[in-house]
């Protein structure tokens, strides 16, 4: 991953880097090593994430259309 800094904005520039970061999910995937999880619990997280986005998208897909 690269950043470029145009006249000596830095803040613009990591600003852009953690957005950059952010959507490919490193902060959250961070997050979730941070401690340990019985492979029980992270069975049910990953079932409870998966609902989560498919309700998100039949919100997304239900707007579309009315």
């Amino acid at each position: 991953m690269q950043v470029i800094v145009y006249q000596n904005q830095v803040e613009k520039a990591l600003k852009g880097l953690k957005r950059q970061l952010s959507k490919e999910g490193l902060f959250k995937e961070l997050k979730k090593r941070r401690f340990y999880m019985k492979p029980s619990v992270k069975k049910k997280l990953k079932i409870k994430e998966a609902k989560k986005k498919r309700k998100a998208a039949k919100r997304r897909s239900k707007s579309l259309w009315d």
